[in-house]
């Protein structure tokens, strides 16, 4: 998959350096996935939320920070809409951002 925003990941790590390894970890598994169907992606992520219009919820470090991205399947695209830490999503609309 293409990653779009990685920026954003390194931004945070940058401020949360305890989120450095496992969003590192993340993005190199995300880079090299290959997901044509949402249940792709759960194969691998089984505490993955889904939402609509291909928005995606991942559980970073034991769910203490959140990644929300939108997935174009068909381009093979992984947008990063926003990395945050869970007290920081719950003020957010993931359907929106």
């Amino acid at each position: 998959m293409r990653i779009l925003s990685r920026k954003i990941l390194r931004e945070f790590w940058e401020k949360h350096p305890d989120a450095q390894n496992p969003l590192q970890t993340w993005y190199i598994d995300v880079k090299h996935a290959n997901w044509k169907k949402p249940s792709d992606i759960k194969a691998i992520y089984q505490a993955a939320s889904f939402l609509q219009n291909n928005r995606i919820i991942f559980n970073i470090k034991g769910n203490t920070y959140r990644i929300v991205v939108v997935v174009h399947y068909k381009k093979g695209d992984v947008f990063i809409r926003f990395v945050g830490a869970h007290s920081e999503y719950d003020r957010i609309d993931a359907n929106k951002i």
